[in-house]
């Protein structure tokens, strides 16, 4: 999957499927599946390191994650987030943090919101690096939107998302994320826009659909909003498993004999 074929499914009126990866595993296993697209989303910092908020990753980190997906790829496009504060700073510090993140093995960076990013958005797309925006619910300005919560509910917020979205889009950027909207909003930016429009939390008339992996295979037993669906009770199947492999120790079943080395 490259940039053209993903911008080019929306012409063509065939849905785009994104899921979130962090590690190498799940990398291997994806890569052999027919999603179309992987997300190393700087959610990385509440699933994998078990923080609050998405705030306090860093680019090393986030590098770490890149590199430990990419390696395991083989045909899906990846596109990793700018975490925090890495596209806010100098030209220098910014564009460092875009170099260090394309040389770890992304194929594309993911950055949120539109206002104060579009004069950078131009002048990485320049550069060679493709990029994908992210409106409604931008996690890394949680403490400002007072929460994790449904955005352009009000006419006016509609608005300005819209032309947030028509901003980035002329800007340059590929595709754009539109994270926990009202469907009908999301709806009339999908038909204004001629590139794709991802959803999560956003409604079906959108380009395609985002999920954060854990969350859609059900290994994260208390979280679940009204945007997810579980296609998986893997909470149940993996504590299932390691419940199985302690009896089978303590009863003496294991290893067997065929386990071990004469």
């Amino acid at each position: 999957m490259t940039i053209p074929d993903f911008v080019s499914k929306k012409s063509k009126g065939e849905k785009i499927s994104m899921i979130t990866c962090y590690d190498s595993t799940f990398a291997k296993l994806i890569d052999q599946t027919t999603i179309d697209a992987i997300l190393v989303g700087d959610s990385a910092n509440m699933v994998m390191h078990g923080e609050k908020t998405t705030l306090s990753i860093s680019v090393d980190m986030m590098a770490a994650h890149i590199k430990a997906v990419s390696k395991s790829l083989t045909k899906k496009l990846l596109i990793g987030d700018m975490p925090f504060m890495s596209y806010r700073k100098s030209l220098d510090s910014n564009m460092a943090a875009v170099e260090m993140l394309m040389k770890a093995g992304s194929h594309a960076l993911k950055l949120e919101g539109a206002e104060g990013n579009i004069q950078l958005i131009k002048h990485v797309i320049q550069s060679g690096v493709p990029v994908m925006g992210h409106l409604g619910l931008t996690p890394q300005s949680v403490f400002t939107l007072g929460g994790f919560k449904v955005q352009g509910r009000e006419a006016k917020a509609q608005d300005k998302i819209l032309q947030d979205a028509l901003a980035l889009q002329e800007a340059g950027c590929f595709s754009i994320v539109l994270e926990c909207v009202p469907s009908s909003l999301a709806k009339k930016i999908a038909e204004e826009l001629h590139v794709p429009v991802i959803g999560i939390g956003a409604g079906q008339a959108v380009d395609g659909q985002v999920l954060v992996l854990q969350d859609m295979l059900g290994l994260n037993q208390n979280f679940k909003p009204s945007f997810l669906r579980h296609y998986l009770n893997g909470a149940e199947l993996v504590q299932n498993a390691l419940n199985h492999f302690h009896k089978d120790v303590i009863e003496g079943n294991f290893p067997a004999e065929k386990e071990s080395y004469s």
